[in-house]
């Protein structure tokens, strides 16, 4: 199929979407991604995915991925990011400091907004800057 993995377009045009519908997607793809990279290294034990994983799919290291992001977005990308940062998306985890969740949210409303616009050079470019420096 030449739009990847898209075998559902969505009821809206991706610009109408609720911020948090393109996060759930957004979280999705994200954690594919994630998964992909790390499959695509030497070391396959279910462990050690599991940890490396987590260290990238985390509020707070989503958190950090955004800040990384920022200076590399354009103005339409900064406002999906405005949108999902101001959504309201539910309670955060225990575990998670709100204002990460809701920057962690915000990065996936974004990576959402990207699957959704069949966006996939730009999306690559991106998560290429996650995995720089990283295992």
């Amino acid at each position: 199929m030449a739009a990847g993995l898209l075998f559902h377009a969505p009821a809206k045009p991706p610009n109408l979407l609720n911020p948090v519908v393109l996060a759930y997607i957004g979280d999705a793809v994200f954690e594919l991604m994630v998964r992909q990279y790390l499959v695509s290294l030497p070391n396959h034990k279910s462990h050690h995915l599991h940890k490396e994983a987590t260290l990238f799919v985390s509020a707070k290291a989503q958190k950090s991925l955004l800040d990384k992001w920022q200076p590399l977005l354009s103005e339409e990308e900064a406002d999906i990011v405005r949108r999902g940062r101001n959504t309201k998306s539910g309670t955060p985890p225990k575990n998670a400091d709100p204002g990460d969740y809701r920057h962690a949210t915000a990065l996936e409303c974004l990576v959402g907004y990207l699957y959704y616009t069949k966006q996939n050079a730009r999306l690559r470019q991106l998560m290429a800057v996650a995995f720089e420096n990283r295992i």
